[in-house]
């Protein structure tokens, strides 16, 4: 293991759907606070097309690893990689090189599946509701992780659904 955390940071709906046509299927501006508060200072580790559907610029305060076999996304605050492996430890430079203690990882559903194995924690935010979608997130393997911490988040004004929000820490001595 790493001296440099790796979280993955997910919003999920009950049937594992995570994105639709390139987008959340839902607005909850609760959690975007909640998303922006736990990663600040922190690398965010994403895929190409999860670049694009936060508008194809970094968000403030954070550097971004892109990962993508073709692109090269040449912009301030914005690095490649070639690999989901490449990008985590471009990411754990960047996160030693600022002084974050964690880098997170924060989608699409292929960067999820290549990294879900591998992280310290999981930061779910799980969708009180059923959507229909393309993107899923793998599921959550109670051998590998437990669950450390749950809070149930009613739906606030800019919210689509209520939300529980869950901290899945990695078993010891896996």
């Amino acid at each position: 293991m790493s001296d440099i955390k790796t979280l993955i940071i997910v919003a999920v709906s009950r049937n594992g759907v995570i994105g639709r046509d390139g987008d959340m299927p839902w607005r909850l501006s609760t959690d975007l606070k909640r998303f922006k508060a736990l990663s600040m200072g922190k690398p965010l580790v994403m895929g190409r097309k999860t670049f694009e559907s936060v508008g194809s610029k970094p968000l403030p305060g954070r550097p971004h690893v892109i990962v993508s076999r073709n692109a090269v996304i040449e912009m301030p605050g914005v690095e490649t990689a070639t690999s989901v492996k490449e990008g985590l430890e471009q990411a754990r430079v960047l996160a030693r090189e600022t002084g974050a203690d964690a880098l997170c990882v924060v989608g699409g559903g292929e960067i999820y599946r290549q990294t879900i194995a591998d992280a310290d924690e999981l930061h779910v935010t799980h969708v009180e509701t059923d959507l229909e979608g393309d993107t899923y997130f793998p599921a959550i393997e109670p051998d590998l992780f437990e669950l450390v911490e749950e809070t149930a988040v009613p739906a606030g004004e800019k919210d689509n659904y209520p939300t529980r929000y869950a901290i899945y820490r990695r078993r010891t001595g896996r």
